[in-house]
């Protein structure tokens, strides 16, 4: 065998061939022991004895060598110890090979002192994967598993496997800082202990780098071991103890000789691993540091995983541990742990919150209140102040007072706050659990008086209009106190308060609402018998308030305040009270409802025992009974309302008058707001029974006709626009009526031949016994007849309206002087000179007549127009006449001869009979005669007439009149001479 078959031997195994003696048996024959060394050095393997061996092995090659060295260094020693350091460089230069297997060595002991690490790693896993295994037997064997074969999730903690994560041959390389912290990532917290103990010397500057290496989410108390503490007596951090595999160290583990490998070099690719992205803590840090590194650490685990409560298990092990000026820190996270764990959460996970511990500091108290009671119901709120709130309240006493300012006070105003903040609800609750009648200890709001003040200002600032239940409750939550009636100045300081702060509830331009802080301002300074008066007053409004809400037009009781001297105010609360009841169909149909209404409206209106008015206190009870019979009219219900008004006694305190008004209120309402006009059906039918209701009356009788009048108006299908009816509301709104009947003559044919049924409509217009109507009405008949050349109906319609102002002149004590007549002899002269002028109107006497009505009613300016009409056709007439009697003349001229003959007979016995002759018979022009006449007549009279021009006569002049009786009579005389005179020759 060749001296190197032993080292191509060793090459040619494999790690894993090779085996205790197998190593034994190769390295044993080689004499060379730095290539011994370096081939133990090279080999790594997984199994622990062989591993052993080789480590044992190299050691032992490697002893000779450091005899050498210390043999020379003992030599060398007679001149000095300062110069061992020199002769330990010189022999390691002159000897490289004793250099190299001295720094073989090192890495022999440190691979030596892992492997018993791992060793005892490897024990205590296997020692918690048996007792896994022993919980897992257990189970498996539960006697109430009904489903033996149902694979149910593993109870065991999860223990890592550290000895198959990390095989022996990589353990003994591995950097031992990454190691403890791949340990510290699997929370094999044994496995980080072990190194800590046994490798401290290594792992202690890097300390902090393995705990951060610990999940963020592992409980403190799991390695508890690991973390630092706080030694008091050194006033810095606890070194821990630690314990090396080797009860003694090397001698080449001494500084001077590692200092000397370290400088000669010995083995360049064997030195220590660079740990520059590290920070290492050499010695131990003072308390502020500490305190520090527990801060930042809790924060980390609050920020990472939101899990407060490891974050306070942290906290709260480093107070336990000695380190100081934590105590705050706990304080906020044991708050916040409050707030997240046991404070009432949403009932949807969506809407939490995320909270972690800046946002926390950041909160004002007042928000840490809100935020607790956040999701609070009104079953838990008292309990959830009880339990998060009062702790955080005398915690924040207990701060103010280390920080040198306390105040007593803090905690009161931080609730009282949120009980004026809440809702109506949640603050009933805190009453309720702070009744005078509860133990004092037991009570949330401890002083009676504040207790009311409380009340007092959370109520009259709630806008709430439905909740009288709920505040009914608070007022049976507050103290009754027993006071004697005090002096009326007592009473009035209440009463102004209430006054005040009933001006101070009203928005204005400054403040648009008052808040429950701003009114406990108000009852802040108000001595208990003010207080207890403010109760009673509360007391009133409150069962005002439920009658109100009762009926339909519910308030806030800041009402109450603003219309507590505003009659205006009340009354028309008053109004929507009564009326608003009617208005819906099935409700309030019997008299049984509308006497509880009246009697609920009288409690609104009575004064209290203790002389507190209620919510219509400024309303008298005549106030009351017409507003309630305006309410029951306005709901159509007239047998309830006639039953109300007629049955004795009557319950309703109303003078006849009043009653009379409010019926005809009541009856134009329904008629303005109804859609037709027609008194049958509707509103309209409502607005005309309305009427019937109280007894007849001139006024009530009025408007009915009025009604009447406007459906007979409807009828005739009157238009406000073209394709649009005249609605009930425009014609009431119509200045002048008799418009109205001026659109029914125009737009119906045939309405001027119902003369009488137009003046019916006029009358219940509101004009019966208006002449001066009642001629215009007649004037519009005549000359829609007059338009539709319907001449008969227009003169018999023209001669009734001229005897209609006859007689109005003649009743009338003032003559032709009234204004009345005048305005009637104004109108009825125009008409008449309308149809008398009319050239297709045939009947020339009946044209005459009129025309002389005119003549006999016109003015004096206007005498000349009419004469210029009655001129041509007079001239006309006469005319046709001429024509006439010269027609006669030729046929008689050209009679028989037996007709001339008697005719002769007949002449011949009058002979002597001397008669004057016939005007027209062989006489000028007939024309020119009647003009002479009609001059020398018009000589005559006693006045000037002007204006000889034609001019068109106006429809409407209010200066036009008469001078008096002398022109009639002579006008009158000068007609009937001129027409007798006319038919006497027309007969002869």
């Amino acid at each position: 065998m060749s001296a190197y078959q032993p080292h191509d031997r060793w090459q040619n195994v494999g790690d894993d061939e090779l085996t205790v003696h197998l190593v034994r048996d190769i390295l044993n024959a080689i004499d060379d022991d730095l290539w011994v060394a370096a081939a133990c050095t090279d080999r790594l393997v997984n199994d622990i004895d062989v591993q052993r061996e080789l480590l044992e092995c190299g050691l032992s090659r490697t002893s000779p060598a450091v005899g050498r060295a210390r043999a020379s260094l003992v030599q060398g020693s007679e001149s000095g110890p300062s110069c061992s350091k020199g002769i330990l460089n010189a022999y390691f230069r002159q000897v490289p090979a004793d250099a190299q297997l001295c720094q073989l060595r090192t890495i022999f002991l440190d691979r030596l002192d892992r492997l018993s690490s791992f060793v005892e790693v490897y024990k205590v896993a296997q020692l918690q994967r048996e007792k896994s295994d022993d919980i897992d037997s257990e189970w498996e064997d539960d006697p109430w598993d009904d489903d033996p074969q149902e694979t149910l999730p593993s109870s065991k903690p999860d223990l890592p496997a550290a000895d198959l994560r990390i095989p022996l041959s990589k353990f003994l390389v591995m950097d031992l800082v990454d190691t403890a912290c791949f340990f510290a990532s699997l929370e094999h917290y044994s496995a980080v202990h072990i190194l800590m103990t046994h490798h401290s010397s290594v792992l202690w500057p890097f300390r902090f780098v393995v705990l951060n290496s610990i999940p963020a989410h592992a409980p403190p108390s799991k390695y508890s071991e690991l973390l630092p503490a706080y030694d008091i007596s050194q006033c810095a951090e606890s070194i821990p103890h630690s314990q090396s595999w080797r009860s003694e160290s090397d001698w080449v583990e001494s500084h001077e000789v590692r200092a000397t490998l370290t400088d000669l070099q010995a083995l360049p690719h064997m030195g220590l691993v660079a740990r520059a992205m590290l920070s290492p803590v050499g010695g131990p840090l003072d308390p502020v540091k500490l305190a520090a590194w527990y801060a930042r650490r809790a924060e980390d685990i609050v920020a990472s995983t939101g899990m407060l409560n490891i974050a306070l298990a942290m906290v709260r092990h480093g107070i336990s541990s000695g380190v100081p000026d934590l105590d705050q820190l706990e304080e906020d996270l044991g708050l916040l742990a409050r707030l997240v764990y046991d404070a009432p959460q949403p009932s949807h996970s969506s809407d939490a919150e995320d909270w972690t511990l800046d946002r926390w500091k950041s909160l004002e108290p007042a928000q840490v209140v809100q935020a607790y009671l956040a999701h609070s119901t009104q079953e838990t709120v008292a309990r959830d102040i009880t339990r998060l709130v009062m702790p955080y309240l005398f915690l924040l006493e207990t701060r103010a007072e280390r920080a040198g300012q306390p105040d007593p006070d803090l905690a009161v105003h931080l609730l009282y706050d949120y009980v004026l903040r809440a809702p109506l609800p949640i603050a009933a609750a805190v009453f309720e659990a702070s009744k005078p009648t509860l133990p004092l200890p037991q009570r949330i709001i401890r002083n009676d008086e504040d207790l009311a003040r409380l009340a007092l200002s959370c109520l009259y600032s709630s806008d709430s209009l439905s909740e009288w239940s709920t505040m009914s409750s608070i007022f049976e939550c507050l103290p009754a106190w027993d006071i004697q009636p005090g002096t009326e100045d007592e009473a009035d300081e209440a009463d102004a308060t209430i006054a005040s702060l009933g001006a101070f509830v009203t928005p204005s331009t400054t403040i648009s609402r008052c808040s429950a802080t701003d009114l406990l301002l108000f009852f802040k300074p108000l001595p208990l018998a003010s207080l207890s008066r403010a109760l009673d007053i509360l007391d009133v409004h409150l069962m005002c308030g439920e009658i109100l809400s009762r009926w339909g037009v519910p308030v806030s009781l800041r009402w109450f305040l603003q219309s507590a001297s505003d009659v205006v105010e009340q009354r028309a609360r008053a109004n929507r009270m009564a009326r608003r009841t009617g208005s819906s169909p099935g409700e309030m149909k019997s008299k049984d409802d509308w006497e509880w209404l009246l009697e609920d409206m009288h409690k609104l209106s009575a004064t209290s025992k203790a002389g507190i008015r209620g919510a219509f206190g400024l309303m008298s009870e005549v106030d009351i009974s017409s507003v309630f019979l305006s309410g029951l009219l306005s709901s159509g219900l007239f047998d309830i309302a006639r039953e109300f008004l007629h049955k004795r006694p009557s319950r309703l305190s109303l003078p006849a008058s009043v009653v009379e008004d409010i019926c005809l209120s009541i009856s134009r309402e329904f008629y303005d707001n109804a859609s037709s006009a027609n008194f049958k059906i509707g509103d309209m039918k409502l607005a005309y029974d309305c009427l019937a209701v109280w007894q007849p009356s001139e006024r009530l009788s009025r408007e009915r006709d009025f009604i009447e009048a406007t459906s007979r108006i409807s009828s005739y299908n009157v238009c406000s626009r073209p394709g649009v009816k005249l609605s009930p509301i425009e014609m009431r709104l119509t200045t002048d009526r008799l418009s109205l009947i001026s659109r029914i003559l125009s737009g119906t044919v045939d309405a001027y031949k119902h003369t009488q049924v137009i003046l019916d409509i006029l009358y219940k217009l509101g004009y019966k016994g208006d002449v001066v109507a009642e001629v215009k009405t007649l004037a519009m008949l005549s000359d829609t007849a007059l338009q539709a050349e319907d001449f008969t109906r227009a003169y018999e319609t023209s001669q009734r309206m001229v005897e209609t102002v006859l007689q109005l002149r003649a009743e009338t004590p003032a003559g032709p002087e009234d204004p009345a007549v005048r305005k009637a002899c104004e109108v009825c002269w125009v008409a008449c000179y309308q149809l008398g002028r009319h050239p297709e109107f045939k009947d020339v006497d009946k044209k005459l007549v009129v025309l002389g009505r005119a003549l006999e009613f016109c003015p004096e300016d206007k005498l000349s127009d009419i004469l210029t009409s009655w001129r041509r056709l007079q001239r006309d007439d006469l005319e046709s006449r001429r024509e006439s009697i010269s027609n006669r003349s030729t046929t008689y001229q050209r009679r028989p001869a037996a007709n001339r003959i008697s005719v002769s007979s007949l002449q011949g016995k009058l002979t002597d009979l001397r008669l004057p002759m016939a005007p027209l018979i062989n006489a000028e022009d007939a024309a020119a005669l009647a003009g002479r006449a009609f001059n020398r007549v018009a000589s005559t009279l006693p006045f000037t007439v002007g204006g000889r021009g034609r001019s068109n006569v106006p429809g409407d002049s209010s200066g036009l009149g008469l001078n008096g009786e002398d022109v009639s009579a002579h006008a009158s005389r000068v007609l009937q001479r001129g027409i007798g005179w006319l038919l006497g020759g027309d007969e002869n």
